[in-house]
């Protein structure tokens, strides 16, 4: 097989194989597989770019920088639909529609709550896809589309045809997505629909490319000349390769219309993704333009909203919460209620501004609900209910440690003016053990708390001297030898992890994960950040005036530049040493590292290869020299061993490494 039909084989395998798993949910080919043939085309189409083609699923991977979006007019206006809530209104629907053409079948198909979108193809080729924008004239989003992996590039008919559809993000995208801000230190999208419309919007198409967006065609413009009903131009969509909804049901009458809107309102609580309601249309496509439009909706489809799961409940009182930064945070002490399977007993209030607009008091009775699904919130007061409640007033003290409590020009929330705040302490305390930050697995929430109490932990540097207090700590109750000597060589360890890691544990305002990543790719130094100047740090790559701000203020405080001297004395690290290189033991060796290591963590193997010359790839092919495999080593083992790769277990690759030494 020449290289042109290998690339003609890939597309065609990558393409079935996406088709399989993002259309019809049954995966023909492991991801291990697919990961490997996906390379190979990136890499065959980079060696023979004379050879790519504007429908390789190479396309789908991102990787370009948008400067904006450019304005696309719709040659056919994308029309809203008009909304029914109740069965009254719902049999007003079909009495209007029967007055002027009679009896009709109708069809039914679940809203999905995402954003529209307008998908053109020329000679079954797709060449752009727009925004709904005022119904009139959208954004051209083309570049971020093509990274849905649903979406077909090709289709299997050369068709030029404009379609319709809804972008969207599945439940378990938008997990991993709030999960992966949560760690950045970026603000949670509210919901599902919310994360796919500010990805959809997104300037970097790597970013779009990897939050997992998904689609669903819904009609074809002018479907008349491809169907005579709605029911026809869903399977012609299907036929032609589009991910089409399944639960689309014709009804004749009212009454099984209100049965299958009741079906559809128990479906939707088992969704893998969000709907907000049922779209209904008339199935006879010749009707349409008999029953005509408003000047905003077509009169012969309309869209039953299902009412959100809010509980009504009371609240008993009102909290105060100290986070890691400073802010205090509102909360809501509730009469417990069961809101989307489980029992809600607390919801946020957000800060004084939310509680005020919202003139929410102690004692009312309200609304609660899940905001994306997630974190329990009041969403409005019963006001019917209310009586002769107080009005809220927030706190001007800190309710941990009684110190003056400030709201910055600018901002919603309010802040613990003292640097010493136990409460602020105590989560600070938690955040830089934390797996994400120095990863001492061994010192988690309720260690923290217990020592924090008896006084062992006032502050992060105190996490460093446990050891002089080893024989006391034994003592403790629940604190066994054992227990002890494991938390103490956790954070003898701890010592080891980089200074992008070290800076991200501090707790400092708005820097995250990829922030801290970016500040040490860019400063080298804590000493060189330290020194920098708020406009210098504002000039690196997405940083800005906030963050720098932040920066600045932070190391303006006397006690944070101790802290940082203590740990400094204790062996944290303090400088960028990515690029030390200690040897060139492992030169040219290209190394892969898969299962779970006992003594050392994947990302301390990958630094220790680093520095001896090696690389580091997350896939196994005839190019790599070692596989070095842990317990509960998958189908990488199973690759290496397949492909006569050298496979050696943690001893011998320990016992590499104190060969360099």
């Amino acid at each position: 097989m020449d290289t042109k039909e290998r690339i003609a084989w890939l597309r065609e395998t990558i393409n079935q194989a996406n088709e399989a798993y993002h259309t019809y949910d049954n995966p023909t080919i492991s991801d291990y597989d697919y990961d490997m043939y996906m390379k190979e085309l990136v890499d065959l189409e980079a060696r023979h770019p004379e050879l790519k083609t504007v429908d390789s699923p190479t396309e789908r991977v991102g990787g370009k920088v948008l400067d904006g979006f450019s304005k696309v007019t719709h040659a056919v206006p994308m029309m809203s639909l008009s909304n029914v809530f109740s069965e009254d209104e719902l049999r007003q629907f079909i009495g209007r529609i029967q007055k002027s053409v009679g009896q009709v079948d109708l069809i039914t198909e679940l809203k999905i709550d995402g954003l529209a979108v307008s998908l053109s193809y020329e000679e079954g080729l797709f060449v752009r896809a727009a925004t709904r924008g005022n119904g009139l004239v959208g954004e051209d989003v083309t570049d971020n589309v093509k990274t849905i992996r649903s979406l077909p590039l090709r289709l299997k008919q050369p068709v030029s045809i404009t379609v319709r559809g809804e972008i969207f993000m599945p439940h378990q995208s938008f997990r991993k997505v709030n999960e992966s801000r949560l760690l950045e230190g970026l603000p949670l999208f509210a919901n599902p629909r919310n994360a796919a419309a500010g990805t959809i919007r997104q300037l970097d198409t790597n970013v779009v490319s990897k939050r997992g967006l998904d689609l669903f065609a819904y009609t074809i413009v002018e479907s008349d000349q491809y169907a005579h009903t709605q029911k026809e131009a869903l399977d012609v969509l299907e036929n032609l390769g589009f991910k089409v909804n399944p639960h689309a049901r014709l009804v004749s009458d009212t009454s099984s219309l209100i049965d299958a809107i009741n079906t559809y309102d128990t479906l939707r609580k088992t969704m893998p993704y969000d709907t907000d309601g049922v779209v209904i249309k008339v199935n006879d496509i010749a009707l349409h333009e008999t029953i005509g439009y408003t000047a905003k909706s077509p009169k012969w489809a309309t869209a039953y909203k299902f009412q959100a799961e809010q509980v009504k409940t009371t609240i008993q009182g009102i909290t105060f919460q100290v986070g890691r930064s400073g802010v205090i945070t509102p909360v809501a002490l509730l009469d417990p209620v069961q809101i989307s399977g489980s029992v809600v007993a607390r919801a946020t209030l957000h800060n004084e501004d939310y509680i005020k607009t919202k003139d929410i008091r102690i004692n009312d009775t309200v609304l609660v609900h899940k905001a994306g699904e997630i974190i329990p919130e009041v969403i409005e007061v019963i006001m019917d209910d209310r009586r002769d409640q107080v009005p809220f007033e927030m706190v001007d003290a800190c309710p941990v440690c009684g110190s003056l409590v400030e709201r910055q020009p600018g901002e919603a929330d309010h802040y613990c003016t003292n640097p010493e705040c136990p409460g602020k302490t105590m989560n600070l305390l938690i955040h830089f053990a934390s797996r994400q930050a120095m990863d001492i697995d061994t010192l988690g929430e309720k260690v923290v708390a217990v020592l924090h109490d008896l006084g062992y932990l006032q502050t992060i540097p105190d996490i460093y001297g446990l050891n002089a207090h080893k024989e006391a700590l034994k003592d403790l109750p629940g604190f066994a030898e054992k227990k002890v000597d494991k938390l103490l060589k956790a954070i003898e360890d701890s010592k080891n992890q980089p200074f992008e890691k070290v800076l991200f544990a501090l707790g400092i305002k708005h820097v995250g994960q990829k922030v801290a990543k970016t500040l040490v790719t860019h400063m080298k130094t804590m000493d060189h950040l330290i020194k920098a100047t708020a406009e210098e740090l504002a000039l690196i790559p997405d940083i800005g005036p906030m963050i720098a701000q932040s920066l600045k203020d932070y190391f303006q405080i006397s006690e944070h530049i101790a802290q940082i001297e203590a740990l400094r004395a204790y062996g944290l690290s303090m400088e960028d040493r990515s690029e030390d290189i200690l040897g060139e033991t492992f030169s040219g060796m290209t190394f892969v590292l898969t299962g779970k290591l006992e003594t050392m963590t994947r990302d301390e193997a990958a630094d220790a290869i680093n520095r001896l010359g090696g690389k580091v790839t997350s896939s196994v092919s005839q190019k790599t020299s070692v596989v070095v495999a842990g317990s509960d080593a998958g189908s990488k083992l199973s690759k290496a061993e397949a492909l006569g790769v050298k496979v050696i277990d943690e001893k011998e690759f320990k016992e590499m490494l104190d060969d360099t030494k």
